[in-house]
């Protein structure tokens, strides 16, 4: 699309340069089109923009520790919804043994993130090795299982009727952020043949939210080779090599790894500050309006948010400011350490996420006034 020269308006008091030298004593909020994307405008307001005294109703924002979630089930179709729409389905699964069925997603492509434990994933094309951090990306209709070889926590999006493809990568061109040589399929090797038998298989098939149950007499995992360019690939979140600006505070969707037609995902991982004096060194406050916006966090130090454990999800629905809680707004221009240590996956919606009832069982309630400043009740 061709970018032309086009007028930028300035009134009262406000920076040229967006999330750079605010003027002194404000706080700075962008109002934007089409994410980060379209036509946007830099605020500049006397109180940070979060600093209600209450926030009530369905738009407030909202953190789940997915953690205290109860209970493993060896059926992925088991696990706990979290947050749902009609074009994505989050939900968070514990496996603690080895799947004894085989599961389909007969819905769209099935993307696991696993938070925690390691294994082995065995489908239609063969045998991947599994760890902490991987994203796995299931297509549609493929056959697949799991073996932990230690307890596994498993972050699943379901990305209905559609499909997950990599992003444009415009300008850096398609290697920045990851090689697409980066992404691993499976193998047709040992392990694999070693798991075909002759024995009764279960597959346990979902579509359109009801699960069907489609028995074999033998393993359905008995390929004995396959070639094409579909297949489940695996990418480590260690292997992500962030854009990064030293003088100007990059957006999330920099960030993005992976697109569907209603939603994208993006991960932040470790990266160093911007050294600019003037630059923004924390993610500037942004009023949400085209994206319902959730952070499932991984490891490390949230540096924009406070009294946030690895485990837990955040919840920012469209139409409601967020920003950065208050002790992160202390350090939006000095920052104590070199570098960000935080390892995080987010998910953009385009249309509105409905709480599940897994998700209402381990909200933290008190979550909504964290942004508040000196404590005000």
């Amino acid at each position: 699309m061709k970018r032309f020269i086009k007028p930028q308006w300035s009134r009262g008091t406000a920076s040229r340069q967006a999330h750079c030298d605010l003027p002194e004593g404000t706080y700075e909020r962008e109002i934007s089109k089409e994410g980060f994307f379209g036509p946007a405008a830099m605020i500049h307001h006397r109180h940070p923009p979060t600093d209600w005294v209450s926030a009530d109703g369905p738009l407030r924002p909202r953190l789940f520790d997915l953690m205290a979630l109860g209970g493993g089930s060896v059926d992925p179709w088991s696990a706990p919804i979290v947050l749902h729409n009609r074009h994505c389905e989050l939900r968070f699964w514990r496996l603690e043994s080895a799947m004894p069925a085989l599961a389909r997603h007969a819905d769209g492509d099935q993307r696991l993130f696993v938070h925690e434990g390691a294994g082995d994933l065995f489908c239609d094309s063969g045998h991947l090795t599994v760890d902490t951090g991987d994203y796995l990306m299931l297509p549609r209709g493929t056959l697949w299982r799991l073996e932990p070889q230690a307890n596994m926590t498993v972050l699943m999006v379901q990305s209905t009727a559609a499909h997950y493809r990599l992003p444009d990568r415009g300008l850096v061109g398609p290697h920045a952020v990851f090689d697409p040589a980066m992404l691993e399929v499976p193998d047709i090797d040992a392990p694999f043949l070693a798991q075909q038998d002759e024995k009764e298989w279960v597959i346990h098939a979902k579509r359109d939210g009801a699960v069907s149950r489609i028995v074999y007499p033998f393993n359905p995992l008995d390929a004995v080779g396959w070639h094409g360019d579909l297949a489940p690939v695996r990418l480590n979140i260690g292997d992500i090599r962030p854009l990064m600006s030293h003088r100007y505070h990059l957006p999330p969707s920099a960030h993005t790894t992976f697109v569907s037609d209603r939603f994208v995902i993006c991960t932040f991982v470790p990266r160093p500050f911007e050294t600019d004096p003037g630059a923004l060194k924390v993610p500037f406050f942004h009023s949400n309006d085209d994206f319902d916006e959730v952070i499932f966090y991984h490891a490390g130090d949230f540096f924009s948010r406070d009294n946030i454990e690895a485990g837990s999800m955040t919840f920012h629905p469209s139409g409601i400011t967020h920003g950065p809680h208050p002790k992160a707004q202390e350090r939006m221009f000095t920052q104590p350490k070199a570098a960000t240590d935080e390892y995080a996956v987010m998910i953009d919606t385009r249309d509105p996420l409905q709480v599940g009832e897994g998700a209402r069982e381990v909200e933290v309630a008190a979550y909504v006034h964290s942004w508040k400043h000196g404590g005000r009740e």
